[in-house]
């Protein structure tokens, strides 16, 4: 019965499912993991670089994480081409609103227009759905260090910490575990440098067997926080400060083991 409903994006099954919009969203979990975490100072987004082949040229720029604008920041499981259209479309957004109002775009705002902008996609015959989720970071100055997933169908949730891509379930699981919400006294919300090591333990656990010698090549890791002026900080770890993390999740859990 399937068959005769999942060519088309427009066309509701008897179920009421839309099932090329379930096979966008399943293609997604088949992309590298990346995972997002809100830290007290900052937010973390750590992601899943897969090396297609040894005799590729390496990236001049990330292609896992892209600033938005000087406040926003995305980190991109799916489609590269896909995503680049909506990173596009989410520039040009923030410098349209920031010339008509003189100030930054809020983060809900950009987040929202980029996802309504992928449900087109959904609702019109001839298109077909963009392969790609997104984990968004921003800060504005009403509500702060934000955190939002959004998925193929145009659907975003805020998050205190979440995994999209590979093995996400696995990821959340280790999330839900170890993530202090600071809802109760004796807990307190991470750090960014304890959110760092956090979010290399979760990519570990969804990218299985991975050594600490090969995580500085499957792993990038990116920082958002504040400077003294305010102002927002964009900031890739390099090898050098990358491995100072794999190194410190590599000392705990060989401390935990001998306990």
């Amino acid at each position: 019965m399937a068959r005769r409903y999942d060519s088309s994006t427009t066309t509701f099954s008897p179920e009421g499912r839309l099932h090329q919009v379930e096979y966008a969203i399943e293609a997604i979990n088949n992309a590298g993991t990346c995972v997002g975490i809100l830290a007290k100072d900052g937010i973390v987004m750590a992601s899943e670089r897969r090396i297609t082949s040894g005799l590729l040229a390496p990236a001049k720029t990330s292609e896992k994480t892209y600033q938005l604008c000087s406040h926003a920041a995305c980190n991109v499981a799916g489609l590269t081409a896909d995503a680049n259209i909506l990173i596009d479309q989410a520039r040009l957004r923030a410098g349209r609103y920031a010339y008509q109002y003189q100030e930054p775009i809020p983060v809900e705002q950009l987040v929202e227009f980029v996802c309504n902008y992928k449900q087109f996609y959904t609702q019109r015959g001839g298109l077909r759905p963009f392969g790609v989720a997104f984990l968004f970071a921003g800060y504005d100055e009403h509500y702060g260090f934000q955190l939002y997933q959004s998925d193929p169908s145009g659907n975003y949730s805020g998050w205190k910490a979440t995994v999209i891509g590979a093995n996400n379930q696995a990821g959340k699981s280790l999330l839900k575990a170890e993530y202090k919400t600071g809802e109760e006294e004796e807990e307190k919300i991470p750090d960014v440098e304890e959110a760092l090591k956090l979010a290399v333990k979760v990519l570990n656990k969804t990218m299985d067997g991975t050594s600490a010698a090969a995580a500085a090549e499957k792993m990038e890791l990116y920082t958002m926080t504040l400077d003294e002026h305010g102002e927002c900080v964009h900031r890739i770890l390099n090898k050098t400060d990358a491995q100072k993390v794999f190194d410190a999740v590599e000392a705990e859990s060989a401390s935990a083991g001998d306990s």
